[in-house]
């Protein structure tokens, strides 16, 4: 439980700073952030003894473990590193931000997004089904849009939001169809049985197709050539969210990503031509841009895109040495980036300004910052005595390995100590730029000074772990280094050494030729430095300019022609094409599977049944030729269609499915039935004024709406005459009662067998019910449709004219008998909702359906008393009902869970109640009772967006009597 309890605190932290006010002060939403974060860290850092010698600690909660998707939290020593390296950056990063928000902010909002993303991160991290992990890389992309977009009335921020979105969803798209593909070749999902099956992922045919789809998840994610173009314009988030996620977690997630799959997928031609190629370019071409940048944190941004391109070449190699190489580089990474990122925040907040053409001289006032400053970007150019130094290193020691005979591995190490000179000029350029030289006199601050100790304290923190990791690596993340190496690479764990000096050897060749050209780079191009607006050669060649073309083609070309061809605001067209989308989906499967089913013999026709349907047809095309002109005429007939279908259910045995037809058929004409009163009025006489063309559409409607009619009747048939030996419907006969403890089949379906289909479809309900409610509350009746109905206007005129007769013998009296027996049915109906949904499990009936009866009580009120009476006397609150239950339905699943068992298992069995006798008592009552509460509350809302026309209608007459008084 302790890692649910490490991916869930975040998450609920998350949910409890989002309700607090948005006028609370900063101390309070920071100090919630900080106890979870905290906590997180606490945690994660009990867990090493499990892990340090090469364990492997699991939790592991049944999902659908049918088609191999389980809840699986997994916790090696890799998974560790990266879990404190998250969460301890994430207890900085609060502190930091506690200082850096404004109170003018929405502060709560901020933690709250950060906190969810924190936890999605871990999630990813901890995740050991490929598929869940899926999901909490999907999670990342959206809360970091919400993170970078905080700042929502900055266009930038709204921009940057919107690209990291794109880019990032559309890899995580690619990487979930490639994780499937994964798991259908190691034949499971779960992450250790993919690890163990790298000799038969690598012999599939499926393994090249496999590897682009999941390094395009990696690769959007870490921004890697060619998708490097959002991160910097994520630069337009706050400094904090810079500092998190571009440092120790969103970008990390591709290079993570790759590290924990290189057992799998790693060590072919095809890994190192396209990992190698994609991380080469992205280091060369992040450290050349990052040199050109005169944001500060767009030079952060691009030396970021660099150091991850080094990981990701250094995992391209395919060798132990290299992995660890790059798992080490990771750390360090985030180490120095993030205080970098900070120190940059604290530059920004205390002169109003990032443009180190307008900085200079700031260690006059900065004088603690700027030296931390120093350090860290000493550590980022890859300095002696610092971590930085160390990784690099060892990348360069790899560099020079031949690892695959091709042009891109001989042209590794000498790249490799290039990208390293420009890696140096930057960091020497943001030094230089911002710390030393005249002051400036052109700030929007001229009276920059130290920030609050407690802000400054994360950066001293991570520079602090710079120098110590860089002076006695072997005894500060040394053990934790093999340990997370020993996860990943198991027995090919090379020896290796974190001495600070091995010699004058051709790595540290490497490195002073890197320094040394990095000082010249910078001292050759300094003037140029400060006045360039881009970087030369490429300054035309924008990442961002390709998106929004792209975009452009796609959405205005593409998609605009397509919605010319085929969009239109008609709603019959919409139908058309969604029908005849619909006969050939159902078609083309048929076709090619040559299904067939039996000839129809003599024997087979019943005259009464026969005689039914032909009852049915007729008032099918009774409905197909009234529709236009005459609807109400049209909705009796269509009701009559269901009820013929109401009786055929009865005929072939099947008393539920009647009872539940019946059950909607009222509910949904009633509902259509009051929509209809605010539709426009169509004249019967227009009708003789019909084209040519508005004949053949009707007729080309028919013949689609005939062909899907013949298409369901011979499936329905072929599917009711046909004999298959192994038939799905043999098993839940079989073992309804036995596993489900119902008799009635189609319930124990319904709320067992398939309980999550019947979750996801509740869901669905819920939804449209608000869409409904929410289309409704924008829609304006027609002006012809505002004035009273012709029964209303009929029962006036009675009454102006016989003003004398007995008020007994009025049409309003004779109206008053249904009304009050209509209200009186009230607890009736209650009752028989009641029964029906107890008797669900063994006869027909259940949650559904007593949730439709329950629904035509509340009907039946406002059809007799009318919106405002129904609801002075009535307290529906029909959000609360579905919010209910899905929360029952949901719960109902979730405490399976307890008792170890999977997802909405269902535990089953008899009671013998006094004076009542044998009673069903299933677990699956409960979500049966969250569908009844989703039935109802979704039916009344819709019931509600109805009935409030009338009421905004009466608003509108009452505003228009005066005015046409007054004329």
């Amino acid at each position: 439980m302790v890692l649910v309890l490490i991916v869930i605190l975040p998450f609920a932290g998350s949910l409890l700073t989002a309700f607090l006010l948005r006028t609370s002060s900063r101390s309070l939403p920071a100090s919630i952030a900080g106890v979870v974060t905290a906590t997180v860290v606490f945690f994660t850092a009990a867990l090493y003894p499990l892990v340090s010698n090469g364990g492997v600690f699991r939790f592991e909660i049944e999902w659908l473990p049918q088609i191999g998707v389980n809840f699986t939290l997994r916790l090696d020593a890799f998974a560790w590193l990266f879990a404190m390296m998250v969460s301890i950056i994430g207890v900085l990063v609060v502190l930091y931000a506690r200082y850096y928000m404004s109170e003018e902010d929405p502060v709560p909002r901020f933690f709250s997004f950060l906190l969810a993303f924190m936890g999605s991160m871990l999630g990813i991290i901890l995740s050991g089904n490929v598929i869940l992990l899926s999901v909490f890389w999907e999670l990342t992309s959206l809360t970091s849009f919400l993170l970078i977009s905080y700042w929502n009335q900055n266009p930038a921020a709204r921009d940057g939001a919107r690209m990291a979105l794109t880019v990032t969803a559309t890899g995580g798209f690619c990487l979930l169809v490639g994780l499937v593909i994964l798991g259908n070749i190691a034949g499971s999902y779960d992450l250790d049985v993919i690890l163990s099956s790298a000799d038969v992922i690598k012999a599939h045919p499926l393994y090249l197709t496999c590897l682009v789809l999941i390094l395009l998840g990696a690769f959007t994610k870490s921004a890697q050539f060619p998708f490097h173009f959002w991160l910097p314009n994520a630069m337009a988030a706050p400094t904090p969210v810079s500092a998190y996620l571009h440092s120790a977690t969103m970008v990390k997630a591709g290079v993570f990503l790759l590290a924990r799959l290189s057992p799998a997928l790693s060590g072919t031609y095809d890994w190192f031509m396209l990992v190698g190629l994609a991380g080469i370019l992205t280091l060369l071409l992040g450290a050349y841009f990052a040199m050109f940048q005169q944001d500060l944190k767009g030079l952060l941004a691009y030396s970021t895109i660099s150091h991850l391109g080094l990981i990701t070449t250094l995992l391209s190699l395919g060798s132990p040495l290299a992995t660890v190489a790059a798992i080490f580089h990771m750390v360090n990474h985030a180490t120095f980036k993030a205080s970098l990122f900070m120190a940059a925040g604290i530059i920004d907040h205390e002169t109003g300004t990032r443009d180190m053409r307008r900085l200079s001289g700031l260690l006059r006032h900065l004088p603690i910052t700027g030296r931390l400053a120093m350090v860290a970007s000493a550590a980022m150019a890859g300095v002696p005595l610092l971590n930085g130094f160390l990784s690099k290193e060892m990348f360069f020691a790899e560099a020079v390995e031949t690892h695959a005979h091709s042009w891109l591995d001989t042209a590794t190490p000498y790249l490799a100590v290039l990208a390293s000179a420009f890696s140096v000029a930057y960091s020497i350029r943001f030094i230089y730029s911002v710390f030393f030289g005249p002051p400036s006199t052109d700030l929007p601050n001229q009276h920059p000074h130290e920030p609050p100790r407690w802000m400054r304290f994360p950066i001293e923190f991570l520079v602090i772990a710079c120098l110590v990791v860089g002076i006695v690596p072997n005894l500060t993340i040394g053990p934790f280094l093999h340990a997370a190496a020993v996860s990943v690479l198991g027995q090919s764990t090379p020896q290796y050494s974190l001495s600070v000096w091995h010699g004058l050897n051709i790595p540290f060749l490497m490195s002073l030729v890197a320094l040394s050209a990095g000082c010249a780079i910078f001292v050759g191009f300094r003037k140029y430095f400060a006045r360039c607006d881009g970087p030369p050669v490429f300054r035309h060649f924008a990442g961002q300019r390709i998106f929004e073309r792209v975009l452009v083609t796609v959405s205005w070309r593409w998609a605009r022609s397509l919605e010319i061809w085929l969009g239109t605001r008609r709603l019959q067209p919409q139908l058309r094409w969604i029908t005849l989308l619909g006969f050939l989906a159902a078609l083309l499967p048929l076709y090619l599977a040559g299904f067939q089913s039996r000839a129809i013999s003599p024997s087979d026709l019943n005259v009464p049944f026969l005689g039914l349907w032909m009852i049915g047809c007729c008032l099918a095309l009774g409905t197909a030729y009234l529709a236009k002109y005459h609807r109400l005429a049209a909705l009796v007939m269509l009701g009559g269609v269901g009820l013929i279908v109401c009786i055929t259910f009865l005929w072939l045995s099947a008393p539920d499915l009647a009872l539940t037809q019946l059950l909607v058929e009222i509910v949904t004409t009633v509902l259509i039935l009051l929509g209809l009163r605010w539709l426009p009025k169509r004249v019967a006489a227009l009708k003789e004024e019909m084209t040519f063309r508005s004949r053949f559409r009707r007729f080309r409607d028919f013949l689609l709406a005939a062909a899907c009619g013949v298409g369901m009747a011979f499936i329905s048939y072929a599917v009711m005459t046909m004999t298959v030996p192994d038939a799905i419907s043999n098993f839940f006969l079989d073992n309804a009662y036995s596993q489900g403890g119902g008799r009635n089949v189609v319930n124990v379906i319904l709320v067992d067998f398939r309980g999550f289909d019947t979750l996801g479809e509740i869901t669905v309900l819920g939804i449209v019910a608000l869409t409904v409610y929410a289309l409704l509350r924008r829609f304006r009746p027609a002006p012809d449709s505002l004035a009273p109905p012709a029964q209303q206007q009929v029962q006036s005129l009675f009454d102006e004219e016989q003003p004398d007769r007995h008020s007994g013998d009025t049409v309003r009296d004779y109206l008053l008998v249904p009304s009050v027996i209509m209200q009186w049915l009230f607890p009736v109906i209650i009752t028989l909702a009641l029964y029906v949904f107890i008797r669900g499990h063994d006869l027909p009936g259940g949650g559904f359906s007593a949730g439709l009866t329950m629904s035509i009580a509340f009907l039946l009120q406002y059809l007799s008393g009318g919106t405002r009476w129904a609801e002075e006397r009535l307290r529906v609150l029909p959000l609360r009902w579905m919010g209910s239950g899905l929360i029952t339905a949901g719960g109902a699943g979730i405490g399976a869970w307890l008792f170890g068992y999977p997802f909405l298992t269902s535990h089953s069995r008899y009671l013998e109640l006094p004076l009542i006798g044998t009673v069903p008592a299933a677990t699956a009552m409960i979500f049966d009772l969250g569908v009844f509460l989703l039935v109802v509350g979704s039916t009344v809302l819709i019931l509600v967006a109805l009935a409030h026309q009338s009421i905004r209608i009466n608003r509108i007459r009452a505003l228009d009597e005066p005015r046409k008084g007054a004329e």
